[in-house]
């Protein structure tokens, strides 16, 4: 999210999380003053290989419920985090997959984030509006809970309902790109829609 007046309209649909890019070189950089919003909206700060310090302080001065890496961060990494943030702060862990990944890169990760995401691998870290073949997740071995991402529009929805009905530990679903009428604006029109017809 970017805009206040669109915030402010998306947050009256309730959302779960809203997420706030503080990665310069996006389109969708956020660097002004989120409005107040529903106790129950967790508001998540996206950050692309930070150090620990700017992601602390962003998290103090925005007031973040969670925190979502989306760079090579490292565990030990994630785990100076975790001793610094607050204890009630969510790290979520990005990792980006393409025709195949290797789930033994996050066992290390396990004890260290509270959340996967898995998202596809592209140009940009993030919001290439592209999905990846999500049979590559029947190979999940964990029970970590994970947010799907990765070019989610509405014509993808019922693949999505498929995967939720699996034993999968499907969490959430992180969509973007295909909802937007700009980089960082939300078509209302849109979003409405993919609550209606996806609840979890």
């Amino acid at each position: 999210m970017k805009h206040p007046d669109n915030i402010l309209e998306v947050a009256a649909l309730l959302p779960d999380y809203m997420g706030f890019i503080f990665w310069e070189k996006s389109a969708r950089y956020f660097d002004g003053v989120i409005p107040e919003l529903p106790k129950s909206i967790k508001k998540v700060g996206i950050f692309v290989n930070e150090t620990a310090a700017i992601i602390f302080e962003k998290v103090s001065k925005h007031d973040l419920q969670a925190v979502q890496l989306h760079g090579h961060e490292s565990v030990a990494f994630c785990e100076e985090l975790r001793k610094i943030l607050p204890k009630d702060i969510e790290i979520i862990k990005v990792f980006s997959v393409q025709d195949e990944f290797d789930f033994s890169i996050l066992e290390p990760f396990e004890a260290v984030c509270d959340y996967f995401l898995f998202d596809t691998k592209g140009k940009l870290p993030g919001g290439n509006g592209t999905t990846f073949d999500w049979k590559v997740l029947e190979n999940y071995p964990s029970t970590k809970p994970f947010f799907l991402s990765g070019g989610i529009g509405l014509e993808e929805l019922e693949a999505v309902k498929e995967i939720i009905k699996t034993e999968l530990a499907v969490y959430a679903i992180d969509v973007n790109s295909k909802f937007e009428t700009a980089p960082g604006l939300k078509n209302l029109k849109l979003v409405t829609e993919l609550r209606e017809n996806l609840q979890f």
